[in-house]
């Protein structure tokens, strides 16, 4: 073989390499931001809510209180602003709105972690912040536990299973904005978001480390 073919070969062959490990990738770029619980529930508001009535975001990063703070999902429409914190979650959940943790208990091992409640509150104080041209109650608060929980106390209020955040949503028939209004709403979080990559994850860790020593 001429040395020169060799080499177009060569050429050939690597770049189809490059091209077929940045079409594999591709779709793990964005997922490794979301756990399954959260890439399942975008899939399915995507699916359902969407435009030009909706639009969804996933995975925002704001600055707040010389911090950073991180929010699942975000879901802008002509009928509300919708912060929405989303636990991947199976076996017993023992909840308490006023209390700081929840647990859960799987199998015979306990599990404390942090009441979702008060932690989309801080994210939705967030989004208020950036969208301070709506009144406060065209941004709410909703938690969803996704997988297959039971829950032993009672439900909280605001707190849904995922066909029961469906039909809130979908219940929510008045308007509060117009068409240039939810596009404005979108621009402003587009704007204000950080850029979605590992570092920004780190750095958001990193505050969270600081914040809560």
């Amino acid at each position: 073989m001429e040395p020169f073919s060799f080499i177009i070969i060569s050429l050939i062959l690597i770049l189809g390499m490059i091209i077929g490990y940045a079409i594999a990738c591709r779709p793990a770029r964005f997922a490794r931001f979301q756990n399954d619980g959260e890439a399942e529930l975008s899939r399915i508001l995507q699916r359902i809510f969407n435009g030009p009535d909706y639009h969804l975001l996933n995975h925002i990063t704001l600055d707040y209180r010389g911090g950073t703070t991180q929010i699942d999902h975000v879901l802008v429409s002509r009928f509300g602003v919708f912060v929405i914190e989303t636990k991947a979650y199976n076996g017993w959940i023992f909840a308490d709105a006023k209390h700081e943790t929840w647990t859960q208990v799987f199998y015979r091992a306990k599990f404390r972690f942090q009441n979702p409640i008060r932690q989309n509150y801080g994210h939705v104080q967030a989004v208020r912040q950036v969208l301070d041209f709506l009144p406060p109650n065209a941004v709410e608060s909703l938690v969803v536990f996704v997988g297959n929980p039971e829950f032993k106390t009672e439900k909280p209020e605001g707190v849904y299973f995922l066909p029961e955040l469906i039909d809130y949503l979908q219940a929510q028939t008045e308007e509060v904005m117009s068409h240039n209004r939810l596009q404005f709403c979108v621009g402003r979080l587009e704007t204000h978001r950080l850029a979605l990559t590992h570092q920004t994850d780190v750095e958001h860790v990193e505050s969270l480390q600081r914040r809560y020593n």
